[in-house]
């Protein structure tokens, strides 16, 4: 028999151990293609670009579906989308990286760099500015358009003139009008247009060879286009099923606010350049660009429960488990750092009602399996100890289990919201009967919710439960007689009844 050599059986299992984690690899990047082909189909996303990176190294890189639907053109890799209000975290680089120069600090005021700014404007520090908590007035009209005609001093004119919204550092609300303002700092700073400053300083040092400036107006090479299902009728607005055209146009001087076009992968390689080194040189930099701002009560605020707090131009998602910095735009485009595990994710599309946020935390689950939903993640603390006793001792026991947890701990609470959307989560995981116990636990809980009554109404439908969905429909509109969609389900149903029934001789 012959010998084999210590360092050959060595290598033979080293080669099997990388074997093993390339197969995991393309069985998660396998899975992950499924899960967001479904997702596109069910959001009628027309194309949609993601981009993982995992140990500084761009692991998966992937494009499906039409960058223009009239002309049928598939999109690639090459393809170009509009990142929107992505755009805020590169003016955060940008902003750092002049602090590293010592050109100014984030905790100066804005009126110690730019002239002829209001009174009531001149309390206001840059970092408020850049997470949104500086009480300026919106440079965005009614009609979601930036003021001034696309020229910038009648901009400035116009909303220079308008009162505070509230004291700095009050409250969180989303403002286009420090951003504006940033692009004149960087510019003033820098002694260049702060889209020459950015391109330089961060397209160019990352290898972003497809990422530019531009809106719907220029002509972009490989451009994925913009697209929607809400349609202006009057003063209101509808969806419809199928996409339609959108367009949006940045003034160049609105283009810190939103205006860059990229790719997953030159954002892929953004990432990976930010983390390396190469965009702000200091650790403690990168730290204060991702540490969310406080409000004067000392707590922070957000977008929603998932983006619930604002960095320097990079909204946070703060959370024990998991946390990450998620900057998103349009409601088309977002990309996940998490801060405490080895992993980032991109995700782009064209539709505007796309909301890829809402769908990278499941991607992020392929990796690190805790973060699927189906496992639990994401879910408030004491939905997670439900959950728990549910899985050991049967959902058909919901019920009981919350009165056992409530005794062993008089502030265990749920809420019927979170309840609700539980149980949502459930349908569409496809575990109907679990969907439904939770649901029959929510009315159980919050008999007087005609909300939750609907909902249960639903799940009985789905599962075919139609006399229990009868019932529960018209327990909701007894609740609350302006529920239409109770009203138009009760006369859907028993008109079908009605037609399953025998006919008499």
């Amino acid at each position: 028999m012959k010998l084999i050599s210590f360092a050959t059986i060595f290598l033979l299992l080293l080669g099997s151990i990388n074997i093993s984690t390339q197969a995991q690899q393309i069985t998660a990047s396998d899975s992950i293609d499924v899960f967001l082909k479904n997702k596109m189909q069910q959001r009628r996303i027309p194309a949609l670009q993601i981009a993982v990176i995992r140990g500084g190294k761009i692991v998966k890189d992937t494009t499906f579906g039409k960058a223009n639907l009239e002309y049928n053109i598939n999109a690639t890799n090459e393809t170009v989308f509009s990142i929107n209000s992505i755009t805020k975290a590169f003016v955060g680089i940008a902003i750092m990286q002049l602090a590293e120069e010592g050109k100014l600090k984030i905790t100066d005021l804005l009126s110690l760099h730019l002239d002829s700014l209001p009174d009531a404007w001149r309390k206001i520090t840059i970092q408020q500015v850049l997470s949104h908590i500086s009480g300026l007035p919106d440079i965005m009209d009614a009609d979601e358009q930036v003021m001034g005609h696309n020229d910038e001093q009648e901009a400035m004119q116009k909303v220079k003139a308008l009162p505070i919204e509230f004291q700095p550092g009050e409250k969180f609300s989303y403002n286009q009008t420090g951003y504006v303002l940033l692009g004149q700092l960087i510019t003033k700073l820098s002694g260049m247009h702060f889209t020459k400053f950015i391109e330089e300083r961060q397209f160019e040092v990352s290898g972003m060879k497809l990422t530019r400036f531009g809106d719907s107006y220029d002509v972009i090479p490989n451009y994925a286009g913009a697209y929607t299902l809400t349609k202006k009728m009057g003063s209101r607005f509808i969806r419809n099923k199928t996409p339609g055209h959108a367009y949006m146009q940045f003034p160049v001087f609105f283009r810190t606010a939103a205006g860059i076009q990229s790719t997953a992968t030159d954002l892929a390689n953004w990432i990976i350049a930010l983390k390396g080194g190469k965009l702000l040189k200091k650790p403690a930099s990168v730290d204060t660009l991702w540490t969310p701002a406080r409000l004067n009560n000392g707590k922070i605020g957000g977008f929603n429960f998932l983006t619930n707090g604002y960095a320097l131009g990079w909204p946070t998602v703060t959370r024990e488990e998991h946390p990450a910095v998620g900057p998103v735009g349009g409601g088309r485009s977002a990309l996940f750092v998490y801060l405490k595990d080895d992993l980032s994710i991109v995700l782009l599309t064209n539709l505007m009602q796309g909301n890829p946020d809402q769908l990278i935390d499941e991607v992020a689950g392929y990796y690190i399996p805790d973060m699927h939903e189906a496992n639990g993640f994401g879910l408030p603390a004491n939905l997670k100890k439900l959950r728990a006793e549910l899985l050991k001792q049967g959902f058909d026991k919901s019920l009981a289990v919350v009165k056992k947890l409530k005794k062993k701990d008089s502030n265990f609470q749920l809420s019927e919201a979170e309840l609700n959307g539980w149980g949502y989560q459930l349908i569409s995981q496809k575990n109907l009967p679990a969907a439904l116990s939770i649901f029959k636990l929510n009315v159980a809980l919050y008999p007087g919710s005609a909300n939750a009554f609907d909902s249960l109404a639903e799940a009985d439908e789905i599962t075919d439960h139609q006399a229990e969905a009868l019932l529960n429909y018209k327990k909701s509109l007894a609740l609350n007689p302006k529920n239409k969609n109770a009203a138009e389900r009760i006369k859907a149903i028993e008109e079908s009844i009605l037609k399953k029934a025998p006919v008499k001789k």
